[in-house]
C-alpha cells in the first residue's frame, strides 16, 4: 500500500483531493508541508505540470519533464528523474498550493 492509494482512489471517482506532501525534492514548486489540491487529469499532461502519478510502482507528486509517444518522463525539481510512465498512471494534476506558516 502506497502513501497516495486513497488519494488515487478518490481522484478516480472524480473528486479532488487535498494533502500536505513532505520532502524537499520539489522545493520551489511544491513546499514541504504546504496544502496542495489535486484534481483528476482532464487530458494529457504537459511539460512542467505537477502530477500525482505512479512510476515503476512508486507514487509521486512530481513534474512532467517530457512526453514521447504517449509516455511521460517524470522527475523532481532538483534534476532527479524517476522514469517514464503511461498516461494511465498519471492520476491527477496539482491545481493549487497553499503555503503554511
Amino acid at each position: 500500500m502506497g502513501w497516495a492509494d486513497n488519494h488515487i482512489k478518490t481522484l478516480l471517482a472524480g473528486d479532488p483531493v487535498q494533502f500536505r506532501p513532505k520532502g524537499q525534492s520539489m522545493a520551489g514548486k511544491v513546499e514541504s508541508g504546504g496544502r496542495v489540491t489535486v484534481r483528476r487529469m482532464g487530458g494529457a499532461p504537459r511539460g512542467g505540470d505537477v502530477v500525482l502519478c505512479k512510476v515503476r510502482g512508486r507514487q509521486y507528486l512530481h513534474l512532467v519533464k517530457a512526453e514521447r509517444q504517449g509516455m511521460f518522463k517524470i522527475g523532481n525539481n532538483r534534476g532527479g528523474i524517476n522514469g517514464w510512465t503511461p498516461a494511465s498512471a498519471i492520476y491527477g494534476l496539482m491545481v493549487t498550493q497553499r503555503r503554511e506558516g
